[in-house]
């Protein structure tokens, strides 16, 4: 509650006089505010003792009351006056700040009672409804932080044929830079000289690593894995693929849609009625009594007592407290939730958009089918990982992976020769192995054929004649399926994936997972437009979430309602970027957390439900004389006790 209010001030504070902006920057230390809550307490049962102790005057009671009030409330004041310097005068900080000023009043009014330590009673209970809500709501988290690891700090430029390390901001557009193995692509080029393989997972998400040779074009933040290249660059480093990913989720975040918790909604309408029917209270039955002199400040004392009793102590402390049950009893099942107003986003989910690799995909390459045209299947694989023995290509880790007793089987391997753009040429034993690509089998004559199997076709030739081939692909996830099962099974059939990968692996994966749609070689800003358009595309009242886990999904998951983020595996932008982490990355934790955010949500309506009706009894006896200040507050005090022994239901999922 108390960071969604901060968050709202923030966004609306520009036209604000000049004494509320200090406060808007604040946060909520959780130890020092319980340390505050202690101290009040303390001082607030020092002050009861006093007051019975010694006969003092009415105001020499309120200035001794005065020190745990401004003690406790001094932030709920300045939350009040806030609101009223923005013009959002109605808010529960506001009701509460009226209602405790009502109470320190009453004393001095004709042959009322003091109520000094109920008004500071009131405003400590606030308090500790506040103290629940930061611990739930956590520290606001750094979106773009880690984002930084893909940007490269030098870029190596040729000027007067020398190279030179200057910063990427530095280089202008048609320089030429070096770009060597295992360095970042500092700017968006082409290559002029040299041939290797980039890795661009994280800006594309695409896990197979792309050859390039001269003429092809590079883009910024992919990792160059071999070969030395050269690059003339053609844009600058402002108009960079790597710059423009940092810039959209700076932006996205802004756009991101704040969803207010449910005590603030409600505050917008409760705190007025409860205002103005005070003040009607206080004024028209003096008016018609014909005698406003005489039975005004009996009037009065009962508008204030209504003001007091209409503290919303019990939802403002057993509806976050609800969430935060629903937190905790998340996180035991694995699900990182970073705030109540999440929770209420994905009870309203009906669109969940996937990224494809390292979500619905283990991200990992892996053989799938091996199709031998001469000897049998463990023969040609052995043949295979021996070749790729040497080579730090992902395609040759999945070979060796598939054939792990290649070091201990006697055979030898000589002659190796990497030829760009084709594969890996060897001999074994007394046999030459050629595989690779049908360009590497045209180039030794091996007729070789294509396979109905969608992957990475990765062909082998023995001497020049044709041995078969072997399906590279990265496998979907296990429980994948189940986690697009159990969406459908709570109402979410809108379910799409976004990948960079080819246009036939994504379909692939789509038809076997049964997702409602697809979209194929997309690049990050392709991913932020897409989801822009689910996001018109949906029903009003309703949520869009977006799951994803590298760098290269941090814009999408800012831009959505609700992103989530494998977190086992995940990237750190991706986690940071997210409202909800999945630490052991299953993507069928998705249908769990939005069950457990919905029966949150049913707890904490019920708890309101019965909140406000023993309100409005208690309310209707203030309004007759009939309530005490000690009867409101044991009122609030029972209901809280009900509302949390139900909120604690939220822990068990």
């Amino acid at each position: 509650m108390a960071n969604s209010i901060y968050e709202h001030h923030m966004n609306s504070h520009e036209d604000g006089c000049d004494s509320c902006r200090t406060h808007e920057h604040e946060e909520h230390d959780p130890k020092k505010q319980l340390a505050l809550i202690i101290i009040s307490g303390l001082l607030l049962a020092a002050a009861v003792y006093i007051e019975h102790k010694l006969q003092l005057h009415t105001w020499q009671l309120l200035l001794i009351y005065l020190i745990p009030y401004l003690l406790i409330g001094h932030e709920t004041l300045e939350e009040a006056w806030e609101g009223i310097c923005e013009g959002d005068a109605f808010n529960e900080h506001f009701l509460m700040a009226l209602a405790t000023i009502g109470a320190l009043c009453i004393g001095f009014l004709p042959g009322a009672e003091t109520q000094f330590p109920e008004a500071v009673f009131v405003m400590l209970f606030f308090q500790v409804g506040e103290l629940f809500e930061g611990y739930a709501e956590g520290k606001s988290r750094e979106s773009i932080a880690h984002l930084m690891d893909i940007r490269p700090d030098i870029a190596h430029v040729l000027r007067d044929n020398k190279q030179e390390d200057v910063s990427p901001e530095q280089v202008t557009v048609g320089e030429v830079i070096v770009i060597k193995p295992g360095e970042k692509v500092p700017l968006d080029g082409f290559v002029i000289a040299g041939h290797s393989a980039l890795n661009s997972v994280a800006l594309t998400g695409e896990s197979m690593p792309r050859d390039i040779a001269e003429n092809d074009e590079v883009i910024s933040g992919c990792v160059n894995l071999s070969g030395v290249i050269q690059v003339r660059t053609s844009k600058s480093f402002g108009e960079s693929t790597v710059a423009k990913i940092i810039n959209l989720v700076e932006h996205a975040t802004e756009r991101k849609s704040k969803s207010e918790t449910f005590i603030t909604k409600f505050a917008r309408i409760y705190t007025p009625i409860v205002v103005f029917a005070a003040i009607a209270l206080a004024l028209l039955p003096p008016l018609f009594s014909g005698n406003f002199a005489e039975v005004f400040p009996t009037w009065l004392y009962r508008s204030l007592m209504f003001l007091v009793v209409s503290c919303p102590c019990a939802l403002v402390i057993s509806v976050p407290l609800t969430f935060f049950g629903g937190i905790g009893g998340a996180s035991r099942k694995g699900i990182l939730i970073k705030g109540a107003s999440y929770m209420d986003i994905l009870a309203k989910t009906e669109t969940v958009v996937f990224d494809k690799t390292g979500t619905l995909t283990h991200g990992q390459f892996a053989v799938d089918a091996v199709h031998p045209d001469m000897y049998d299947e463990r023969h040609l694989l052995h043949l295979a990982a021996h070749v790729e023995h040497f080579t730090t290509h992902p395609i040759g880790a999945a070979l060796r992976d598939a054939f792990p007793d290649e070091a201990t089987d006697g055979c030898v391997v000589s002659e190796t020769k990497e030829i760009a753009g084709q594969g890996i040429r060897a001999k074994v034993g007394n046999d030459v192995v050629c595989v690779g690509n049908t360009k590497m089998m045209d180039a030794v004559g091996a007729k070789w054929h294509d396979c109905h199997h969608v992957g990475t076709i990765i062909h082998v030739a023995i001497n020049g004649v044709y041995a078969g081939h072997i399906v590279i692909k990265d496998k979907i996830k296990e429980d994948s399926a189940s986690a697009i099962q159990g969406l459908k099974s709570l109402g979410v059939h809108r379910t799409v994936m976004l990948t960079g990968d080819r246009k036939e692996v994504g379909e692939d994966v789509a038809k076997k997972l049964q997702l409602a749609e697809y979209h194929a070689e997309l690049l990050p800003d392709d991913k932020v437009n897409i989801v822009e358009k689910l996001l018109h595309e949906k029903g009003d009242g309703k949520a869009l979430a977006f799951v994803g886990d590298g760098i290269n999904d941090a814009p999408v998951l800012a831009r959505a309602d609700v992103g989530i983020a494998m977190g086992g595996l995940g990237s750190d932008a991706a986690i940071e970027a997210a409202d909800v982490v999945l630490m052991d990355d299953k993507p069928s934790k998705i249908a769990l957390a939005i069950r457990i955010a919905r029966r949150t949500i049913i707890i904490a309506r019920q708890n309101v439900t019965f909140a406000i009706g023993v309100k409005i009894a208690v309310l209707l006896l203030a309004t007759f004389g009939w309530a005490t200040m000690w009867m409101a507050v044991f009122a609030d005090v029972g209901v809280t006790v009900l509302a949390v022994f139900n909120a604690m239901r939220a822990l068990r999922i």
